[in-house]
Order: C-alpha cells, then structure tokens, then sequence
C-alpha cells in the first residue's frame, strides 16, 4: 500500500487575492458599459470570459479555523494540507476536504468479552484521539472516524483476554490495576491507529462488571474470600494478644501456670477473642472444699 505523508499546500493570502478579484470586477463592468455606450459587440468577448474567471476565481478563497485543516486535492492528486489559520486563496479547481485537528472523544459501547479465566465481563472504555497526519487519515483509510471507532474496540476485546477480572495483589487484574491497564489499552489502541494518523491521548476502561448471568455467583464469591480475609486477620490478632497474655503473666509473677492451665486459658482467650458473638465470662472463686 503506498503511503502519503503531509505536505505544506500552495496558497496566497487571501485578502490581497479578493483585492485582485476586486480589481478584475471594476475591469468587468467597464468592459459591459463600453459595449453598451458604444454598441459594439466585441466588447461582450472580453465581458463574458472575465467574469467567468471572477466566479472561479471566488471559490478558490476558504478560512481555516484554530486547529482545523484543508486537504487539497488537484484531479486525483494530492496537492498538500492548509494547516495555517486565517484567510486563504488556493486553485479554484482543486478538492477542499475538511479534517478536523481538535481532540476527540470515542466512547464504546458496554461489550461483553471473556477475561483471562474465561468469566463473561462487560466492559467499554473512553478513547481521547486526534489527528496528526491529514494525508493519511484521508488517503490512506475509508473513514479515519470509524476506523478508530472499529480498531478501539478491538483493541479492547484484545487488552480483556490478557487480564483476569480478579487478581492477587502481587499479580495485574482488570479492577486492581487501573493505571497499567490503561497504559496497555493505548499501547494497542495507538498501534492500531498509527495507519490513519492518529494519536491517542489518553485511554481508560469506563466500565467493568461481570455479566448478567455471573454477577450474583461472583458477588457471593467476593463476600466469601472477603470473610476469609477477615476472619484470618482476626485469628492473627488473637494469637498475638493471647502470646502477649502469657509472657506478662510470666515476666510478672502474677499467676504460675502449668501446661494444662496454659492450654485452658489459650483455649478461653481464643474463643472469647475470635467469636462472633459476645461471649459471658465465668468466674471462678476456688473450690469449696480445701
């Protein structure tokens, strides 16, 4: 495929092109009031291709805005790409197709793809673009906006296959990892658009849920490892507090305990420290026979 790269178009200034369009018309009309005061029709022979040339010469003139573009296109060729801003005059005979330079937003659709483990997710993301090379959005590609549109959301359904929904937290994922995957997701997204001349800006995943059909198996699975989760820091911090019992009961000669007795009180503070429900102590104030 041949590729064109952009190139500066050949123009004039615009106001001093109407001041000669200007001139041509004073010009004219003397032509057409000779011929009329003097009756001779030569003068129409002057009058008529002139005016011609001032109703061409007219289309030539065009205004680019701040961050608007015209790509010149002379009978099949490319003539170059009017960049400047302000009031030009450019071959009246050529194509003038307006690319736009501002910065763009492609919001995708919610589509639903499988993740690393296989688990059905929705997921759509936002795609912050623009255009860098005129030549090659118009030329090199059909339609440079849903080309990007098409390519975003491929290289979305390509960035899901590559990371679980869920991960561990020494390993990327989906929801736990926001920043690396949207750094993936414009590394995709912009090798994907480098044909069209296009830059991407920025890229982030706007929405992510597991699938319908999923959703409540999955919600019941996060609330199960977030018990586990709890309940195994819970267990950690009985097993501190009850080591901590036992050497300060021992550095401080209150109470000499046994083995047996060591083992009762562990099991006593365990249970009384670990479960879920508010515990009733019993006292005990010695045998009644000594």
């Amino acid at each position: 495929m041949q590729t064109v790269s952009e190139k500066k178009a050949p123009k004039i200034n615009g106001f001093f092109a109407l001041f000669i369009i200007l001139i041509l018309i004073v010009i004219d009309v003397m032509f057409f009031v000779s011929g009329v005061r003097s009756k001779d029709p030569s003068f129409l022979w002057y009058f008529f291709p002139l005016t011609f040339i001032i109703i061409i010469s007219f289309v030539g003139l065009i205004t680019v805005q701040p961050n608007d573009s015209r790509v010149i296109i002379f009978f099949g060729n490319y003539s170059g790409t009017v960049r400047e801003t302000g009031f030009w005059w450019i071959n009246p005979f050529t194509l003038k197709r307006k690319v736009s330079l501002r910065i763009r937003n492609f919001n995708s659709d919610k589509i639903k793809v499988n993740d690393l483990r296989g688990n059905p997710i929705e997921i759509a993301a936002v795609i912050v673009w623009r255009v860098t090379d005129t030549s090659r959005a118009v030329f090199d590609v059909e339609n440079y906006e849903e080309f990007v549109a098409i390519q975003s959301e491929t290289a979305i359904r390509s960035l899901t296959s590559e990371y679980p929904y869920d991960g561990d937290e020494d390993k990327a994922s989906l929801r736990g990892s926001p920043q690396e995957v949207a750094e993936n997701l414009q590394r995709q997204v912009q090798s994907r658009l480098d044909i069209a001349g296009v830059e991407v800006i920025e890229a982030r995943i706007s929405h992510l849920a597991y699938a319908q059909e999923i959703a409540q198996a999955m919600l019941r699975r996060q609330q199960a490892e977030a018990i586990v989760a709890a309940r195994q820091k819970i267990v950690e911090g009985a097993v501190g507090m009850v080591e901590s019992a036992l050497v300060a009961l021992s550095q401080q000669n209150i109470v000499q305990l046994d083995e047996e007795k060591k083992a009762t009180m562990v099991n006593n503070l365990m249970v009384a420290l670990v479960s879920e429900r508010e515990t009733q102590p019993v006292i005990n104030t010695g045998t009644l026979y000594q």
